[in-house]
């Protein structure tokens, strides 16, 4: 499988495929491709992944693409920002926002990632509910806004806004912690709570999330009441 991700804002990545090579995605994920693509709608893996895949944000069915002959598919972003590609492997999984899973190749496998600490259960939020790539493969992640990487040593950390983690390797931790100090969380304006990532390893931080956006905009919409 080759490729190019095009575009600046808005991209698109186009996959050029050979002969009985696969790609999945989630239904509605394609946006164009040549007529010899074949598309099976499944669970892929069966009604517990699929149901895994529910929990972190994607839709239980899967579509996947099979090239009858040399191929070509595209899947476009569905928000302004970024499409990143990752080379998955064992010892080389990665952990998703929430809804970040574009399109992968037939050997990428996708999970709910649950954090081992309480209180990241209970309060994360939208950053706590994330996925879990692994298999092999190369996978394609949909980013809001503009990307920002950091690498990660042992043991530092970095304090992240929740919404703003965009992915990281496995090998990073994840906790959530309170704002210190009751006016700061008042009347900080920054909320209660802030994503501890801890390394090693490599850390994507996106600048726009769509939840910011849908929380700006939220006064200009007539309300219902």
């Amino acid at each position: 499988m080759k490729y190019q991700i095009l575009g600046d804002t808005l991209p698109v990545v186009v996959c050029e495929l050979e002969n009985g090579e696969k790609m999945i995605t989630e239904g509605g994920g394609m946006s164009w491709m040549s007529p010899n693509m074949k598309m099976e709608t499944t669970t892929n893996g069966g009604i517990g992944k699929a149901f895994g895949r529910m929990f972190s944000g994607e839709k239980i069915f899967q579509n996947i693409y099979t090239a009858q002959g040399n191929g070509m598919i595209a899947f476009a972003s569905s928000f302004p920002g970024s499409i990143k590609a990752f080379d998955i492997a064992p010892g080389q999984e990665m952990i998703f926002q929430k809804s970040a899973f574009l399109a992968g190749e037939s050997g990428v496998e996708m999970s709910v990632f649950f954090n081992k600490k309480l209180g990241a259960g209970l309060f994360g939020g939208e950053g706590f509910i994330m996925q879990r790539i692994s298999g092999y493969g190369t996978v394609f992640a949909e980013f809001d806004g503009h990307v920002v990487e950091y690498e990660l040593q042992p043991g530092q950390q970095i304090v992240v806004d929740t919404g703003h983690l965009a992915a990281m390797t496995a090998t990073c931790s994840i906790d959530i912690q309170a704002v210190p100090g009751v006016k700061n969380m008042l009347f900080g304006g920054e909320g209660v709570f802030n994503t501890i990532i801890s390394g090693p390893g490599h850390v994507w931080l996106q600048t726009m999330p769509i939840s910011n956006v849908a929380g700006v905009l939220k006064p200009y919409f007539p309300s219902n009441s």
